[in-house]
């Protein structure tokens, strides 16, 4: 049986402009290229886990407009359940504005319906949390309904995975509830201080240098893979839906890092927050071709 993920957060569309160089404050530049795709970090985990073998639960919301058919429609296709996706009148579906240079990337996001996804509307949804293995959640929906997410999943015993990005500070309360926590250098410099009392694991990934993975005020670091990059976006995304869908079948978190460090290093090889996440059949290839080189 799959392991079922059920993944709280953000849909969008992401718009993608790509330039040579970062334009300067007050600066117009002309893109090299444009394009439209679906992204959204819960989006993009939900994808993630869906392609690497879990049984992946879509939870968020869209609008009634053209973005949001498109989004739904594309989570399907990519064998997502989105059954408790819900439409929202008179909202439009969230919107990330993108811009690709120097092998990075800067994101703007209008969160539109995702705002939508309130503490009384994730109750609604308490059975499909319940019946989860792990739930995976961001802080691209109302922090709130994160943390009410977060009780009804240890009233079930349900593990919690958060990755708190964008970065916002979270209370004592929502990190009690947290079993592992999975920020970016610059999330975890910001969270640091409120992290004394954290009693779950930290894993803070660290992009091509792999992650530092603490357990019990112990440091474990795990080197990323050098590859070559073409878009960076999504690696996060792409790290933590591997990370969720390996840890709720194995049971290892260590194990889920090694995988999710691989799936994220995938990722980063091909353009678009989802286009380059790769699939079981990607990362047994890649693995292989490292073990018959060494």
């Amino acid at each position: 049986m799959k392991p079922k993920i059920t993944v709280i957060g953000s849909i969008n569309v992401d718009l993608i402009t790509k330039v040579n160089q970062w334009p300067k404050p007050g600066e117009t530049m002309t893109a090299d290229a444009f394009l439209q795709m679906h992204g959204g970090k819960g989006g993009n985990q939900a994808v993630a886990s869906a392609r690497l073998g879990a049984d992946a639960v879509m939870l968020g919301c869209v609008g009634e407009d053209s973005f949001g058919q498109e989004a739904v429609d594309h989570l399907k296709n990519e064998n997502v359940r989105v059954d408790h996706v819900g439409r929202i009148p008179g909202a439009h579906t969230g919107l990330a504005f993108i811009t690709l240079a120097e092998n990075d990337n800067q994101i703007i996001v209008a969160p539109g319906a995702n705002y939508a996804c309130t503490p009384d509307w994730i109750v609604n949804h308490e059975e499909v949390i319940a019946e989860s293995d792990v739930i995976l959640m961001q802080m691209e929906i109302p922090l709130p309904t994160v943390a009410k997410a977060a009780e009804i999943a240890r009233k079930h015993g349900v593990k919690v995975i958060l990755n708190p990005a964008p970065f916002q500070l979270i209370d004592k309360t929502l990190l009690a509830l947290v079993d592992v926590l999975t920020p970016n250098e610059h999330e975890y410099a910001q969270l640091k201080p409120s992290l004394s009392d954290f009693t779950g694991d930290l894993i803070v990934t660290r992009g091509d240098k792999g992650v530092a993975f603490i357990k019990n005020d112990q440091e474990i670091v795990k080197p990323g893979y050098q590859v070559e990059v073409v878009d960076t976006t999504g690696a996060g995304d792409t790290f933590n839906g591997a990370l969720a869908a390996k840890w709720a079948e194995t049971g290892s978190l260590e194990a889920a890092i090694d995988f999710a460090i691989v799936a994220s290093a995938l990722s980063v090889t091909k353009s678009g927050a989802q286009g380059g996440m790769p699939t079981l059949k990607d990362i047994h290839a890649f693995t292989e071709t490292r073990r018959t080189r060494e």
